[in-house]
């Protein structure tokens, strides 16, 4: 049986709302309402919230909304936004950061800069959060989230706070195989003293390589498609040129002149038309080569 979310209101305030448009939520601009919105600023609140509906209504953790397309109709569950006291971020040791879950891939790039630690370079092109970063097992430039997590700490949906430490997750290529019914607070990161114009210097060169090769300032959510690194030892982008036209749209939901596995909302895309591509995409790249492409980007429907 689903909770009367209306009643939990008073208690919640400001910070829990009803039918509340995600549209402006995350970076394709797509998408219709969520039967409920909850902003957590603490664990504290965080864990009420969660002993309030009893695992009884759907859940979905919403980060920069970077790599999400989300559905015209109505998400029939609840979006959890962590803020506040999931946005601080602190030097552990000499070479330990501690980041909550809600501080940008980017904010933690640029902290271990200023504290002449090394190996966070790679997080400076990544335009999540911490928690969708381990979630995803985030990466680029032959770097990724396990190679710098030590351990993460994160609340199950009874309410119930747990650690792991990065040695019993089992890491893969853009996954990280927890459980979804983990939300992840924070993470503990190592890295290794560096001098702090160097670390400035790769930053600046890891950004200009992005921005050569990938659109920006634009309606768009990162990488559509993961490379099937089981299946063949072509990127995805290539698998799409020598498959896919690469003007096919449908509505305003088009591939990017850019970068072939990046879509964009040339204006207002509906849910239906961004979908239709991917589809369209993932089905002429099997017909001609075989190869069963899987998403990156998470679909919310």
């Amino acid at each position: 049986m689903k909770i009367n979310l209306k009643e939990l209101i008073p208690e919640f305030s400001n910070n829990l709302k009803l039918d509340y448009d995600l549209k402006k939520k995350n970076w394709f601009n797509i998408g219709g309402k969520a039967k409920a919105f909850y902003k957590a600023n603490d664990l504290r609140e965080l864990i009420k919230f969660l002993k309030k509906i009893q695992d009884k209504e759907k859940i979905f953790i919403l980060g920069a909304g970077s790599n999400t397309l989300i559905t015209d109709s109505k998400f029939d569950g609840v979006v959890i936004k962590l803020t506040q006291n999931f946005n601080n971020i602190s030097l552990h040791s000499e070479e330990i950061i501690v980041a909550g879950s809600a501080v940008t891939d980017k904010s933690l790039s640029e902290f271990a800069m200023e504290n002449s630690l090394g190996g966070f370079e790679f997080l400076s092109c990544i335009p999540g959060t911490i928690g969708g970063g381990i979630k995803m097992n985030a990466g680029c430039f032959q770097r990724e989230f396990k190679d710098i997590l030590v351990s993460i700490q994160a609340v199950n949906k009874s309410g119930q706070v747990i650690t792991i430490p990065a040695k019993d997750i089992n890491f893969k290529y853009r996954d990280s195989g927890l459980s979804e019914d983990l939300i992840f607070l924070s993470a503990s990161f190592k890295g290794f003293k560096k001098d702090k114009n160097i670390i400035k210097n790769e930053i600046r060169l890891l950004k200009e390589k992005k921005e050569q090769a990938q659109p920006t300032k634009i309606k768009t959510s990162g990488s559509t498609f993961k490379n099937p690194v089981d299946q063949s030892d072509k990127k995805v982008w290539q698998l799409i040129k020598e498959s896919v036209p690469l003007e096919k749209s449908f509505g305003d939901a088009s591939i990017s002149e850019k970068h072939c596995n990046f879509f964009v909302n040339k204006g207002n895309a509906k849910f239906e038309d961004m979908k239709k591509l991917i589809n369209f995409v993932s089905a002429s790249v099997f017909k001609k080569t075989g190869i069963k492409l899987e998403t990156e980007i998470k679909i919310l429907e």
